[in-house]
């Protein structure tokens, strides 16, 4: 059975929309985690009209124009339009991905095997669709503290029903992200970490490059949904 791949959102976003706001549809309001996405998007309605622009920066890990860019993103949840999240995200990791250079094949190991860890929302699917916003994972919203404690048992057990019948997971999440979950015991883990000789000739991990290297790394998984660690001793990055 394919392994379930848990990757972070990005700080960039496409802006607008194509599709009915957020909470609106029936398969919103129908998602196991809507009550607790509603109460997360409410805390965050709380924080925005204390106008403490120090308090919001910090949430939203940002400052100046994109500080009000993010306000007015946040102050609109419930009425803008929305896009699927794997066309919202658009930041590096999302790039090279390269989604729509996917076969009909890899897009539907993509929906079904990919989960995207957000502060605002837990955890959502890539077809899952989801307005603008702006807000991280390490926050601490009015009544619910920091996001990544808060969402951690659901997201949890939401993930457990997902891995119901496959024990491998991909967790290419940042730890800010990886805060949000506990994987069960039994969960073989698999992590990703990039190395690049150092001008001694010693392997240095690699930081400007990490997104990249990590979209395109997704996408080579969802692309060979039997691949397995050892396989990627014959991987080739698309950038050489």
């Amino acid at each position: 059975m394919p392994s379930l791949i848990l990757i972070p959102p990005s700080e960039g976003k496409a802006l607008g929309g194509e599709h009915d706001p957020w909470g609106s549809t029936e398969a919103a309001r129908g998602h196991p985690l809507f009550d607790s996405r509603r109460r997360a998007v409410e805390a965050l309605g709380d924080l925005a009209r204390t106008g403490d622009q120090k308090a919001l920066a910090g949430c939203f890990g940002v400052r100046g124009d994109l500080l009000v860019r993010a306000i007015d993103a946040n102050s609109s949840i419930d009425t803008e339009a929305t896009l699927p999240a794997i066309e919202r995200y658009d930041g590096v990791l999302y790039q090279h991905l390269e989604v729509p250079s996917l076969g009909k094949r890899a897009r539907r190991s993509l929906d079904r095997r990919v989960r995207i860890f957000s502060g605002l929302w837990g955890v959502v699917s890539p077809t899952e669709l989801i307005p603008d916003y702006r807000l991280k994972m390490s926050a601490s919203l009015p009544g619910l503290g920091k996001l990544s404690t808060w969402w951690r048992t659901e997201v949890t057990e939401h993930l457990l029903g997902e891995l119901a019948p496959r024990d491998t997971v991909w967790n290419l999440l940042p730890n800010e992200h990886d805060a949000a979950w506990t994987p069960p015991s039994r969960t073989n883990e698999v992590t990703a970490v990039f190395l690049s000789p150092g001008s001694a000739g010693e392997l240095k991990a690699i930081a400007h490059w990490n997104k990249a290297l990590k979209g395109s790394l997704v996408a080579h998984l969802v692309s060979n949904p039997g691949a397995e660690p050892e396989d990627l001793l014959d991987w080739e990055h698309p950038d050489g």
